[in-house]
């Protein structure tokens, strides 16, 4: 016996389908909305994980979740992933993440987004420290965090920048647990090092 979550990921599966076959953008779209409005809020953002990776899908299924549960985090943070991808700019993804950020503080993908939006790259370098400083152990984010403050160092020829890239890509040379990565790391160090 199929479940309603199983119907309606077999609807939205074949709207795929037949979207991979036709290429037809208009027709993708009203076959969402039909099903959108049909499906509740837990099933269609159930459902819509099977096509996480496809913006185009992802992207009009979780703004029909906004816009019935305006402070639903995770579909905040998709809807704006998914506007990411699909170039709609800075602001919007921006305050879509401010808003899941206030709608859940815990939320690291809304932080990532916050942080990833902001143009200037000496805000970003200060947004990616404050993402590390909540969740310590975010090494994606220390990642963002060393790249984004070396490359200010180098723009800037600011030494506070290098220094705090040097050290933070320390740290994660510390965590590292792949030798892949430490030798990466490693050159990267390095790279700075003579940079200096």
């Amino acid at each position: 016996m199929h479940t309603p979550h199983d119907r309606t990921l077999t609807q939205l599966t074949a709207i795929v389908a037949s979207y991979q076959e036709d290429g037809s953008t208009p027709r993708l779209l009203d076959s969402l909305a039909t099903l959108a409005r049909q499906a509740p809020t837990d099933e269609l953002f159930e459902a819509a994980d099977a096509f996480a990776a496809m913006p185009e899908v992802l992207g009009p299924l979780m703004e029909v979740v906004v816009d019935r549960e305006p402070e639903h985090a995770r579909a905040l943070v998709r809807l704006a992933n998914a506007y990411w991808l699909t170039g709609r700019g800075p602001d919007v993804v921006g305050e879509l993440a401010s808003r899941a950020i206030t709608a859940d503080p815990s939320h690291r993908g809304a932080w990532h987004l916050w942080a990833l939006t902001e143009s200037d790259p000496r805000a970003r370098m200060t947004r990616w420290m404050q993402v590390t400083e909540r969740f310590p152990d975010d090494d994606l984010a220390r990642a963002n965090l060393a790249d984004n403050a070396a490359s200010v160092g180098a723009a800037e020829d600011d030494p506070v920048a290098l220094r705090l890239a040097l050290d933070t890509f320390g740290e994660l040379r510390k965590r590292a647990p792949h030798p892949a990565q430490r030798v990466a790391l490693d050159q990267a160090i390095d790279a700075l090092r003579n940079r200096r």
